[in-house]
């Protein structure tokens, strides 16, 4: 398994945006990002440094792999 870095919460949305993502709303430090083809939701905070633990869920309910996810970066 790759080793995931720590970034913060906006450069994964930049990295989520080039798959597809695009910010619904925010409520708070939450971003909700939606993309419709295929269907998936996901909430990334706004917060300058994320848990290695929090980004891996968000690569896995993106739908995308660690590798997929380390390329967009």
């Amino acid at each position: 398994m790759s080793k995931l870095p720590t970034i913060s919460g906006r450069k994964c949305v930049k990295a989520l945006a080039k798959v597809g993502f695009k910010l619904k709303r925010q409520q708070g430090s939450h971003m909700i990002l939606r993309r419709d083809e295929p269907f998936s939701q996901v909430v990334v905070p706004d917060h300058k440094q994320l848990d290695r633990g929090t980004l891996r869920a968000i690569v896995r309910h993106a739908g995308l792999s660690v590798q997929d996810f380390l390329a967009l970066l």
